[in-house]
């Protein structure tokens, strides 16, 4: 017998905090590698000229590579706290994954090359080579979370030695159904959008104008795929044992996520960059708990296909003298990380930034 054959009991209250905890780090990473992402895909575009670029990658180049530990936390507590949950999702849905790592190692390579070489045409490659690395994990963390959404279908599979586990039984190309697809493009568009207001709340000059213009025509798009997804995602679909006040939560944050997108449309119109750029990052976060809302118990997976084997909170969680541990180190832990963030954001990094800033001289990018 394995965890993933014990039958589906309530959950503790240990588990159910780890469910919460796992959210916020999602929340973190996705709020802050949110505008990063969406400050990559738009540097070939947004940036007419070299400095311009360079003022771009200054704006996220103190954070990005500190704003990825948030997905290594994330995978970390997923690991440790549940370690079925984490084994179904890495052992069944590895390509995706690969994809996203993929992504990352070519970020993080552009912004380490970029600035060895001054030819025009070195860096326009390396732009283009962040551009596309910046695409890939939102496209593909969209794509994901809308199948969790759904509930990724899982059932027993025979090991060698005639004993069953549960895992994933679907494929590589059944994960791009079209809500699935709308849910990528979703996470795109939301982050393009997120990564123009930060632009705009982090520069002056032509390229906080030009930032302001890109930022009302993708708020646009990104408000309609929302509403579609939203709409979509929380009328067709119920895993099997979601309470009812847990779906009335879903409906609601689905909506004020909808509300915070034409909020932060509104407020870039208004020439507001601060209040523009909340409206996306409360947008990104009330999406995050609208799929966590979804979640529970189920943790993403479908398991009516199941035949006397179940892989929910309890099953896929680790015990509870692991979590109490886990626990007390999350105590001290957590606070700390969630004041350097704040500091490292408002108090070091918080000017804004403009070509002045950049001499023509200066070879050397951010």
């Amino acid at each position: 017998m394995t965890i993933f054959d014990v039958p589906a009991m309530t959950p503790t209250a240990l588990q159910v905090l780890w469910l919460i905890l796992v959210a916020v780090l999602w929340i973190g990473f996705l709020f802050l590698e949110g505008f990063d992402f969406g400050v990559g895909m738009l540097v070939p575009f947004l940036g007419k000229k070299d400095q311009e670029r360079r003022v771009m990658l200054n704006t996220v180049g103190p954070h990005w590579d500190g704003n990825e530990v948030w997905l290594l936390t994330a995978g970390g507590a997923m690991f440790a706290a549940f370690p079925g949950w984490y084994a179904t999702l890495f052992s069944g849905l590895y390509l995706p994954l690969f994809l996203v790592l993929l992504g990352l190692i070519l970020r993080g390579v552009a912004f380490e090359y970029r600035s060895k070489n001054d030819s025009p045409a070195w860096r326009t490659r390396w732009d283009w080579a962040l551009a596309i690395g910046s695409l890939i994990p939102p496209l593909v963390f969209g794509v994901g979370f809308a199948n969790f959404l759904k509930g990724l279908p899982v059932g027993p599979t025979p090991t060698a030695f005639g004993t069953s586990v549960t895992l994933f039984t679907g494929s590589f190309l059944g994960l791009f159904t079209p809500f699935a697809l709308i849910g990528g493009l979703l996470f795109v568009a939301l982050f393009l959008t997120h990564g123009s207001f930060y632009i705009g709340l982090k520069t002056r000059g032509e390229i906080h104008d030009r930032a302001q213009k890109f930022g009302s025509t993708l708020g646009v798009i990104a408000g309609v795929l929302a509403v579609v997804f939203v709409i979509w995602g929380n009328a067709a679909f119920q895993l099997p044992g979601q309470l009812g006040w847990l779906r009335t939560v879903a409906w609601i944050t689905g909506i004020v996520a909808v509300v915070c997108i034409a909020f932060a449309w509104f407020m870039n119109s208004m020439d507001r960059d601060g209040w523009a750029f909340i409206g996306t990052s409360l947008a990104t976060i009330m999406l995050v708990v609208m799929f966590f809302a979804h979640f529970y118990p189920g943790i993403g997976f479908d398991n009516s296909v199941n035949t006397g084997v179940s892989l929910d909170l309890t099953t896929a969680a680790s015990s509870q003298h692991t979590l109490t541990i886990m626990t007390i180190a999350a105590c001290v832990m957590v606070p700390i990380v969630l004041i350097y963030t704040a500091i490292s954001y408002f108090i070091v990094f918080r000017r804004r930034l403009s070509t002045a800033n950049i001499p023509a001289d200066v070879t050397t990018a951010a």
